[in-house]
């Protein structure tokens, strides 16, 4: 298979692209023991969720709560007998991590509106039908799974798929490209016969009034 087949025109592997890391021997099931630990504790919480009726919210609330409790009487006994204080880190967010995180946030927020911008003005169609698509998607999801359902069966996704495409990665680029340009050819065909002509007679309307 020639690179132009493989899907996205991809020149590495599928570990290199994830990183090459732990994260990338857990997603492709090189580390089995980590990654079907980590699915074992996932659904162990999940169904603690399910069957003692706790929401996120309220569990992280209660184990917060718990956890300064703990910290507050041991540093105030601490002060008291003249024993040490709990061992934590000093608290501080410097200034040029706040800027770092700051201007991240901010080139993905203009980056966002930009599109959104050109979205509403109805500049970029395709990058519409992408964006209403997804929400679609998310929308069908949500109204099927509460929060939970949805967190873990994410999780096992992002543990299933990769590991699946590695290992049937010929058939799976084959068929995935030949429907990428399918689809390419269908939206071509949409844009011609549709947009276009939508476009081409606004402008006209615009002209003559």
């Amino acid at each position: 298979m020639g690179s132009s087949d493989r899907l996205f025109n991809r020149q590495r592997t599928l570990h290199q692209i994830l990183g090459g890391g732990l994260v990338a021997d857990v997603m492709l099931w090189r580390r089995k023991d980590l990654t079907v630990s980590i699915l074992v504790v996932t659904l162990a919480c999940w169904v603690m969720f399910e069957l003692s009726g706790y929401t996120l919210l309220s569990f992280v609330s209660s184990v917060l709560l718990l956890l300064f409790t703990i910290l507050f009487l041991w540093g105030k006994s601490a002060a008291i007998l003249n024993r040490p204080s709990p061992p934590l880190p000093h608290f501080y967010l410097s200034e040029e991590t706040a800027n770092e995180a700051a201007t991240y946030i901010r080139n993905h927020l203009n980056t966002l509106l930009s599109v959104a911008e050109d979205i509403a003005l109805g500049r970029d169609c395709r990058m519409f039908l992408k964006v209403a698509f997804v929400l679609l998607v998310i929308s069908i999801v949500g109204s099927l799974a509460n929060f939970l359902a949805l967190g873990y069966t994410s999780l096992v996704m992002v543990l299933a798929i990769p590991a699946f495409y590695e290992r049937y990665e010929d058939r799976v680029d084959t068929y995935a490209v030949m429907g990428y340009r399918k689809m390419q050819h269908l939206y071509v065909r949409f844009h011609q016969e549709y947009i276009a002509k939508a476009h081409k007679w606004i402008l006209e309307k615009k002209k003559t009034s």
